[in-house]
């Protein structure tokens, strides 16, 4: 095989200068020569050759590149010209001569011609064929242009002319082929215009070309590309005529479903305002509910649980906003003001891996106020369960970093954690083809009252989005709307709420209804990767669909207007557009409010949604038949409508834009032909004169069989056509189709890897490589493709922006595709699976296109003029495009769509059976691409037009007449079915199944009762016909449909479920024998409405009747059974080879079964079916006294398929014997694949060893790690063979390496690295020498109690699930570093994964990481104590032990109808009516001799030896019950009142006088001992009832527990092996049998040789040895010799013994879900519990272990207050304006605000100094285990009891400014958590704000510890900017003592005895002014006036003295002058 290229010329280049090409194919380059000085054309002429090794596909690419050449610079590319070789695949010779694109795939001038040639070895490629020229149209301006790429059409000639167009006008077929094959080239950017042609060699195959090649499937195909004919039978195209059916026919939204939403709210922290009593409340759409208040605290905790349940669609359910808000005050007079709230809706929390998020913070923000930031946190815990989801408590692996509350915040993966205000802007600006809303009578009424004839509808827009609702004005009387209007939303982005819903209304007093709704997907019109862009949408067009548009008054589909399910007619469209703008909340004009604003907003222009084009949309419908019999006597007419387009109610108007309107579809012709006259000239040349034809003539039907009808149709096939105008935005669609088709590809592929992994096929892994290797070669032809018609009218942002982040994901799917494909290898096949399933899911949302163009197509079936039935087929599916990529996938072809009935009609039963199938071909696309709309048809028709005459060439037909018609012969070959639906009440089904063929039905004979009928009948089908040319049938005959159905004899039969097959055709030339015929047996799946119904085994083929007539036809074997009377059978190529197998039965007993009608069942027997053959059990005398069988094993022999896969199911089925020879069916049960109960012998060879090996590796990782010793051995040899394992007693090892090695004389050695233990040793060393006094060494044995067990336990679980998560990590890293390497290509040798040297280096990093990593921690904690521990199952035990069914399997007995629900993974509980209990083992005969020689052979027990016998035993059962998590809660306060009830045959125990009051996470720690006796009573039930004060008790959930599976079990599970034995003390042994009785009994069951105990602590059993401690303590201390370790070592690795090992149970508890009947599937809460049994024939069992709860322990906390200093200073003096504060302090512990004690006040503090010396006392109940201290009190005056609260221990401290007349000021606080706070500063200086801000960073101390603490503290308040602030410091002394020592020192409150404390020594000034105003005066004037006084006083001296002067001075100078 060789490919060729002939490198001719390359012309019309610029300049001048040296070329050289380079051409590149499948990777490998060739240069050609350089060409010196050449101008304008560069002459080539030089061939290239490629041998190749696999065939060429038909899209590789050829890739030829054109440089100017130079010697010293890199080469200059002057352009590129690529190709896809699939015409090349085809022609095998090719001449082309194409136009160069540059970088920017842009055309440019340059030509290049080349010639291709490729041969094959097979000659399978045709030489040159018919070619034709193009023809070309007579456009008006003379030139004529093709759309889009050169991907145009026509086939080349051998000439070597390719069609093309100069520019000049005149066509000429060579110089500058500007456009020149479809199919050959990419990425080529051209303006479109008007075209005329379609290609029809578009760059895939297509359907005309598979046909001309008549491709044949599987000529000489890649194992990889073959695709399976599975269960996707009918999937697998040969040829593309018809496209494939969906099988599934009920609408999946729009059904109610449950749901319950659970959510806890622990506790809210940092809450912005002063001293708040804060209240949550939890609102999820109308539901409100409301923790209770917590008093003065801005860190409330209140760890409270509410349920939500709901019943209602998903997508109702998930756009409901969850809004959580903190209220502050609330009481009953008043609301109280919001402090902030958080939103999100519930699809987001649905949306989180396991549904939910655990221990989350959410945000707090105030809606009025943008501006202000975070308002607080609430921590939370949010789970959406649906039904038959269940919720895994999840632990997380950083539970101490809780408090790191930004690290956790309640956001979905990938939101930053800063998310900021936006605005979000929906324009609403038109809408369009509005329904006239009210009804006739209605119009007549209006049209009497106001005279005009008015548009009756007053549409306006309502918008709503997260919670809030935005309304534009209404626009009255008007069906096409103009509103420009823009509603603004205020909201956090990125939003936590997913969907826009945008709705039209019809504004009316009476009824306000909807019109139609559209919901926008904010996650697709937007994208948040690093190169992604904010949401964006439009202006484009929104189509809404809701009910038809026949108006009656009341609308009985109302709710699809709503938007809830399927709509199922076009009601509008509406023009929005959608824009989303960040918010800065920092600038100062912003509007703070996030109310709903309204504005207007300017018109857009027409053009701005794109361009107008006229749409053709065309159809056929070959054949209507399995129309329902209830319609059938009615004349039938179907009616296609596109938009209004068609619809024959309110008929359509052609858009303003054409500028003109036409009323009424296709009726009155008058007004046809009357707009055809106003038509412009342009117009009428276009079409002649064109006019819809929206439906068919009405046509009587004619019957099919009892059900169903046809039409009809035989050689003529009615047409419908219609015209329509639409914005041209094909572009979206098609991007959108060419990812669908790449999805369906890869789909279709998927399905065939999962099917040959299922059917274990060879090579699933090739398959998977093709697959990845399509997805990526398909990924980046996307890129070339896509990348189109940039420039179109109408492209918005979003266009632009999705092309290009698709563009991103495609070209990295195609990366990651690669490189997969080169990971796939055998043993990763199914991870590898997993991760190309995610593409999938990609590609789908990708493909979603967010904005409409087209509206949908919708098909109704009219009678007698009412709609009956519809199909909705999406416009895309049908789109035209001329590349092949992009075509919708089915349009021109023949779809078999099946009608189905509208809205609710549509859910259920009457759902699912088809009202209609119609075989119809549709086409739409451009009016102008008109030519090829019928190519897709099968040929051999002729058209009938409507219009005779002239010009008519343009006009499509009404109706095809075929003249061709082939005749076959049909047989079915119906062998089998499987696992069917129950339908009757016996619960089976009496089923049959009809056949139907194009017009022709049948049906097989009916089974009774059975779910596994083996029809074997051949149903021949004589004289079918069909229409169409021979070969086409051949590739592509139509689909067969089979309906099963259950007979019943009164009524009609009840439909089971439906599928479809192709049949296998034979024309009369082809040879009837190998490879394809006789056809094989294939299984079909079986649908019932969208749930699968069972399995069909048949084959089908088609055989054409030729002029011989039947006789050449294959013949047929008449009936072979005489009883069956004429039914044929099966022939025998079709039908399995059989082989004999000998089928043995353990019939052990049947439980529970319940009455049928009334009686109870006495006598039950059971009946063994399979394949005809069968046994019956024993009869059970007396159900009563004893259910088991007396006779234990039985056998029969079967013929039965070599085949595994086609083994027919095993029906099990109980009957009961009444008097007189009556039977009556109990219940059945089908086991539908007998594989795992295929017996193979014992390979004795291997001796098990090599499973030890994987065992004693592996076991850890399995099962959470319940040892902690692991197998240790030093490599002895022992001559033996022995196997030496050695217990280490220190558990501290965590990881090991076992190296594995097996001799010959399976000397195997287990070797274990043993410096784990020396590293450990040495850390302890070093942390001594850290100088940490380590206080916990070893607990003191008396402190130790079950519970410290327990909570051990659960702590090494959490570490354990921790380590599995780190490990998967550590495994994802490590396979992104080997895709990091692939893509880079590392050498094996460099590659860190290969080879031994590099892995030991990593294991060293690993290692000393591993030591880092324990230093911190060591750090951290204190070391673990060692305490003995037992395992804690997070999940039932059943679940790790495989149900316990080793041996003993349970098969439930199914009675009466199944029900029908979506998800057939909840089982119906109310059919199960009993379980029969037993086994079965088949084998092939003969048997090989050996095993029944074997000694002790027991000849009646066949292969079930050494099994117990099932004689009736009497039971201890032993329950311990330690507590329940997350109940349902049962009462109106969201709390229940559980307690337990356990029930256990007639016995039960109700424990209703303990319960636990208001509690949903209730500590039960309780036994109960029931005696029972098996197997009568075997099922118990332990149930949570709650407790009422009046009325019933309601049930809360109940779990279930087969005991007697576990009793007989091997693995042991009557009393779980302890980890350790020790007589005495909190871990005593429990069982009355010590470990050596054990030890020696399964020896002897096992036959084993041992247990053989030796010197030195080993024990040997088998050949393995085991190594351990041989003494151990007594209560008194003394150490005693006993091999119990040794024999409990033994025990404990007894999964290592070979042949009979297995896992025995270790001491563990188990957490059960909690169920409710009720509530079937979603889980009431979870409870922790383990059951022991003891039976009674041995000595009995010590007493049970005590577990009750631990007593919380009482202490006392006393505070003294000290001192303050620095307190910020709140008040002004009245006198003198000084500021001054009079203090005093707060405290109390977090939960006893009522407890709160305050200091007296320090008056008139003026440097914020304060002096107190008080003391509070604080005495508590402390749960040590929990931290947490316990509150019992009422929750209000109401209750009846007290309720206990546990609530982690903060004491909280306040500074306050007492005031006399107002309420005193709060200044700060400070809280302390008791375990973990800050060391106090030593001074008030040292004390700082830091010890607040940065105290995850300090070191801390637990009061618990230290007993004992004094220093400063300081106290911290939020200023304006929620900054916090230092008010104060505070010095105090924290005292803790046990209640027992405070008794014996007690100490006074505040200063009081005993023990008073000083009285500080304050300044004079600390007094009240009112009580001594004399001392107030004196203070006020002497100390701040004294100088003051002083100086007044000095200068009032001085005054006196100078008036005095002045006084007196007169009077003395006259006397001295007078000389007196």
């Amino acid at each position: 095989m060789a490919l060729v290229v002939y490198l001719k010329t390359v012309t019309e280049l610029r300049g001048k200068g040296d070329r050289i090409a380079k051409v590149t194919f499948r990777g490998l380059s060739f240069f050609s020569r350089v060409l010196e000085n050449c101008e304008d054309e560069a002459r080539f002429e030089q061939a290239f050759r490629w041998p190749i090794g696999s065939q060429v596909d038909g899209d590789e690419m050829l890739e030829i590149q054109v440089f100017n050449y130079s010697k010293v610079f890199t080469n200059r590319l002057i352009g590129t010209f690529r190709m896809v070789l699939q015409k090349v695949v085809e022609e095998g010779h090719l001449e082309v001569s194409d136009t160069l694109i540059d970088d920017n795939n842009t055309a440019i001038r340059t030509n290049i011609s080349i010639e291709i040639k490729y041969q094959t070895m097979d000659g399978s490629v045709k030489v040159w064929s018919d070619g034709e020229f193009l023809d070309i149209p007579d456009d008006c301006d003379g030139t004529f242009q093709f759309e889009t790429d050169s991907l145009l059409s026509g086939r080349s000639q051998s000439s070597g002319t390719s069609p093309g167009r100069s520019i000049h006008g005149i066509p000429t077929f060579r110089k500058t082929g500007k456009g020149v094959f479809s199919a050959m080239k990419l990425g080529k950017t051209r303006s479109s215009k008007d075209d005329h042609k379609k290609g029809d060699d578009p760059a895939i195959l297509d359907a005309e070309d598979l046909d001309r090649k008549a491709m044949r499937l599987g000529s000489g195909l890649d194992p990889d590309t073959i695709s399976l004919a599975s269960v996707t039978a009918v999937t697998t195209n040969v040829s593309n005529k018809r496209s494939k059916p969906d099988i599934k026919m009920e609408p999946s939204s729009g059904r109610p479903v449950d749901y319950q939403i659970s959510v806890t709210v622990i506790e809210a922290r940092q809450l912005i305002g002063l001293n708040m009593d804060p209240v949550v409340c939890v609102e999820i759409g109308e539901d409100k509910k409301y923790t209770s208040m917590k008093e003065s605290t801005n860190c409330p905790y209140y760890n409270e649980y509410f349920v939500f349940d709901f019943h209602v669609p998903p997508d109702v359910m998930f756009d409901k906003i969850l809004k959580i808000s903190v209220i502050h005050s609330k009481n009953l007079l008043r609301s109280g003001t919001l402090v902030g709230t958080f939103k999100l809706d519930v699809g987001t929390v649905y949306s989180q891996p396991e549904h939910q998020f655990h221990h989350k913070w959410a945000m707090l923000s105030d809606p009025d106020d943008i501006t202000a930031g975070c308002k607080g946190y609430v921590k939370c815990d949010i789970a959406v369960v649906g039904k038959g989801d269940n919720i895994k408590t999840p632990h997380k692996a950083n539970e101490p970093d809780e408090d790191d509350i930004e690290g956790n915040l309640l956001l979905p993966e990938g939101v930053p954690s800063e998310r900021q205000w936006a605005r979000f802007y929906v324009k609403i600006y038109r809408a369009e083809g509005l329904p006239k809303m009210n009804t006739s009578i209605m119009a007549n009424v209006k049209k009497a009252f106001i005279g005009e004839n008015r548009d009756l509808v007053d549409p306006y827009v309502l918008v709503q989005f997260a919670g809030q609702k935005g309304k534009t004005s209404v626009q009255k009387s008007s069906y096409e709307p103009i509103w420009n209007e823009q509603v603004v939303f205020t909201e956090m982005f990125p939003p936590l709420c997913r969907r826009l819903k945008v709705q039209i209304r019809d504004s009316d007093k009476v009824n306000d209804v909807a019109i139609g709704t559209h919901f926008i997907d904010l996650r697709k019109i937007a994208n948040d990767g690093d190169k992604g862009f904010l949401p964006t949408m439009g202006p484009a067009w929104v189509n809404m669909y809701g009910s038809t548009r026949n108006y009656t008054l009341m609308d009985e589909h109302q709710d699809l207007n709503e938007g809830l399910g399927e709509g199922v007619s076009f009601r509008a469209r509406l023009l929005i557009s959608v824009a989303v703008e960040i918010l800065d909340t920092s600038s100062t004009e912003i509007i703070s409010s996030t109310e709903v604003q309204m504005e207007p907003v300017s018109n857009i222009s027409e053009s701005a949604t794109g361009k107008m084009e006229e749409f053709f949309l065309f159809g056929s419908f070959l054949e209507a038949t399995m129309i329902d019999r209830k319609i059938g006597d009615k004349p039938i007419s179907f009616e296609v409508t596109i938009g209004n387009y068609g619809n024959q109610i309110d008929g359509v108007s052609k858009p303003a834009s054409a500028k003109k309107k036409k009323e009424g579809g296709g009726e009155s012709e008058e007004e046809e032909s009357e707009l055809i006259h106003n038509s412009s000239d342009e117009e009428a040349e276009d079409d002649g004169d064109l006019m819809s034809v929206p439906s068919t003539p009405p046509m009587k039907p004619v019957i099919t069989d009892r059900n169903y009808f046809h039409l009809p149709y035989f050689e003529k096939k009615p047409c419908i056509y219609i015209k329509s105008w639409w914005q041209d935005q094909r572009r979206r669609l098609y991007n959108s189709n060419i990812m669908d088709k790449i999805a369906d590809k890869l789909e279709e592929g998927l399905n065939d890897v999962q099917e040959i992994i299922k059917t274990e096929k060879a090579y699933p892994e090739r398959r998977l490589r093709g697959v990845l290797e399509e997805l990526s070669t398909s990924c980046s032809r996307f890129l070339t493709l896509a990348n189109k018609d940039q420039n179109l009218s109408g492209r918005t942002k979003l266009d632009r922006e999705r092309l290009k982040s698709c563009m991103r994901e495609m070209e990295s799917m195609a990366q990651q595709a690669k490189t997969i494909r080169s990971q796939v290898k055998r043993n990763t096949v199914r991870d590898k699976l997993k991760l190309v399933l995610n593409f999938l899911h990609r590609l789908r949302f990708l493909a979603d296109e967010p904005q409409h163009s087209i509206p949908d197509v919708f098909i109704w079936m009219i009678s007698n003029n009412k709609r009956i039935a519809y199909a909705r087929i999406p416009s895309k599916d049908i789109l035209f495009s001329i590349v092949d990529e992009e075509i919708g996938k089915d349009c021109g072809k023949v779809k078999a769509v099946f009608l189905r009935l509208p809205g609710k009609k549509g859910f259920g039963p009457a759902g699912w059976t088809v009202q209609a199938k119609l075989e119809m071909y549709l086409w739409l696309g451009l009016n102008k691409q008109r030519k090829d709309f019928l190519s897709g048809l099968p040929s051999g028709f002729e058209e009938n037009k409507a219009v005779k005459g002239i010009g008519i060439q343009a006009v499509p037909p009404i109706s095809l007449v075929y003249n061709m018609k082939q005749v076959f012969q049909l047989r079915a070959h119906m062998y089998q079915a499987r696992s069917l639906f129950a339908a009757d009440n016996s619960g089976l089904s009496d089923p049959f199944a009809r056949v139907f063929f194009s017009t022709h039905s049948q049906v097989t004979e009916v089974l009774s009762e059975t779910l596994c009928p083996t029809w074997d009948q051949l149903l021949v089908f004589d004289n079918v016909e069909l229409y169409g040319e021979a070969g086409e049938l051949r590739d592509d005959p139509p689909i067969i449909v089979i309906e099963l159905y259950d007979q019943d004899t009164v009524g009609k039969a009840e439909f089971i479920g439906r599928t479809f097959a192709k049949p296998l055709t034979k024309m009369v030339d082809e040879h009837y024998g190998p490879p394809r015929f006789p056809p094989q047996l294939e299984y079909y799946q079986i649908y019932r409405g969208n749930c699968t119904a069972g399995d069909l085994l048949a084959a089908f083929e088609l055989l054409q009747i030729g002029p011989a007539g039947r006789a050449a036809l294959p013949p047929i074997d008449g009936p072979t059974d005489s009883d069956r009377g004429p039914i044929l059978p099966v022939p025998l190529g079709i039908r399995p080879v059989l082989s004999r197998y000998r089928i043995e039965v353990l019939f052990w007993g049947l439980r529970d079964l319940k009455r049928i009608n009334l009686a109870q069942v006495d006598r039950p027997r059971v009946d063994i079916e399979c394949a005809g053959k069968g046994v019956q059990s024993a009869l059970i005398q007396n159900y009563k006294k004893n259910p088991n069988f007396s006779t234990l094993v039985k056998w029969f022999e079967v013929d039965l398929p070599e085949n595994e896969l086609l083994h027919p199911p095993l029906n099990i089925r109980v009957v009961d014997c009444r008097a007189f020879g009556r039977y009556t069916l109990v219940g059945s049960h089908a086991v539908t694949s007998l594989r795992k109960f295929i017996y193979s012998p014992p390979d004795k060879t291997a001796n098990n060893w090599a499973h030890t090996a994987r065992l004693a590796n592996g076991y850890m990782a399995l099962t959470n790690g319940t040892s902690h010793s692991r197998p240790h051995s030093r490599p002895i040899s022992h001559p033996s063979g022995d196997i030496v394992v050695n217990m280490d007693p220190e558990p501290n090892i965590k990881k090991m390496d076992t190296v594995v090695k097996i001799d010959a004389t399976t000397d195997a050695v287990v070797k274990v690295d043993l410096n784990e233990d020396e590293k450990e040793k040495e850390k302890k060393k070093k942390k001594k020498k850290k100088g940490e006094d380590l206080e916990e060494e070893e607990p003191d044995e008396s402190m130790l109690d079950w519970w410290s067990k327990y909570f051990a336990s659960i702590e090494t679980m959490m570490e354990n699930l921790r380590a599995q998560e780190a490990a998967l990590a550590e495994a994802e890293e490590r396979e992104d570093l080997e895709i990091a390497a692939e893509s880079a290509e590392i050498k094996a040798d460099e590659f860190p994964m290969k080879g031994t040297k590099p892995k030991e280096k990593s294991k060293d990093k690993k290692s000393s990481k591993d030591k880092k990593k324990n230093h911190d921690g060591t750090e951290k904690r204190p070391p673990k104590p060692k305490v003995d521990e037992l395992m804690v199952y997070n999940k039932e035990l059943e679940c790790e032990y495989g149900n316990f069914e080793d041996w003993l399997h349970t098969f439930n007995l199914y009675r009466g109808k199944a029900g029908d629900d979506d998800d057939n993974n909840v089982v119906d509980d109310d059919r199960i009516v009993g379980r029969f209990k037993g086994s079965l083992c088949m084998y092939k005969l003969p048997l090989s001799e050996e095993i029944t020689r074997e000694a002790g052979f027991d000849p009646n027990m066949g292969m079930f030896q050494s099994i117990p016998h099932n004689d009736p035993i009497n039971v201890l059962i032993r329950i311990y019950i330690i507590r329940a998590t997350d109940l349902h809660p049962a009462d109106i306060n969201g709390k229940a009142d559980p307690y337990i009830v356990i029930r256990l045959g007639k016995s039960e125990i109700r424990d209703k006088e303990n319960y636990i009051s208001k509690q949903l996470n209730p500590v039960f720690g309780k036994s109960f001992d029931i005696e029972a006796t098996f197997p009568m009573e075997s099922m118990l039930t332990v149930a949570v009832y709650d407790w009422d004060l009046v009325g019933t008790d309601d049930l809360i959930g109940e779990t279930k527990i087969d005991l007697e599976n576990r009793y007989y079990s091997k693995h042991r599970a009557t009393c779980g092996i302890a980890s350790n034995y020790s007589v005495h003390g909190y871990n005593v042994w429990r069982d009355p049998q010590k470990p050596t009785q054990i030890l020696a009994k399964l020896c002897k069951e096992g036959k084993l040789d041992g247990p053989h105990y030796g010197p030195g602590g080993k024990v040997k059993v088998a050949n393995r040895i085991f190594l351990g401690p041989t003494e151990m303590e007594d209560e008194s201390g003394l150490k005693k010799q006993t091999e119990e370790h040794l024999a409990l070592t033994v025990l404990r690795h007894w999964e290592e013994i070979p042949r009979v090992g297995c896992k025995l149970i270790p001491e563990h508890v188990e957490t059960r879900p909690l169920l409710n009947p009720d509530k079937p599937g979603i889980e009431q809460g979870r409870i922790e519990m383990w059951v022991d049994m003891f039976p009674m024939d041995v000595p009995a069992p010590g007493p049970a272990i005590d577990i009750s709860p631990r007593k919380p322990k009482r202490y006392e906390l006393r505070v003294i207050i000290w001192n303050t200093d620095e307190v910020i200073l709140e008040d002004d003096d009245y006198f003198t304006g000084e500021k001054s504060s009079d203090i005093f302090v707060r405290g109390w512990l977090k939960g006893q605000q009522e407890d709160k004690q305050d200091t007296d006040v320090h008056y008139h503090s003026l440097t914020g100094e304060g002096n107190f010396n008080w003391r509070f006392v604080f005495p508590f109940d402390y749960l040590m285990a929990e931290e947490k201290i316990v509150i019992s009190k009422k929750e209000s005056m109401f209750s009846w009891d007290e309720t206990e609260y546990k609530i982690p221990a903060r004491l909280t401290l306040q500074v306050w400014d007492a005031d006399h007349f107002s309420a005193d000021d709060f200044l700060g606080a400070i809280e302390l958590d008791l375990n973990k706070f800050p060391r106090g500063a030593k001074t008030a200086k040292q004390c700082s704000l830091n010890m607040v801000l940065k105290e995850h960073e300090l070191p801390t101390i637990s009061i618990f510890k230290q007993k004992r603490v004094k220093g400063w503290w300081p106290f911290v308040a939020r200023d304006e900017n929620d900054e916090f602030e230092l008010t104060g410091k505070v010095e105090a002394e924290l005292h803790l003592m046990t209640a027992e020592e405070a008794e014996k020192s007690p100490v006074g409150l505040g200063r009081n005895e005993p023990e008073p404390l000083e009285k500080p020594n304050r300044p004079d000034t600390t007094f009240l002014w009112f009580l001594s105003p004399l001392k107030a005066i004196r203070y006020l004037i002497c100390n701040r006036y004294k100088w003051l006084i002083i100086k007044i006083v000095l200068a009032l001296l001085l005054l006196i003295m100078v008036g005095l002067f002045l006084y007196s001075m007169p009077g003395y100078l006259v006397k001295k002058l007078l000389g007196a």
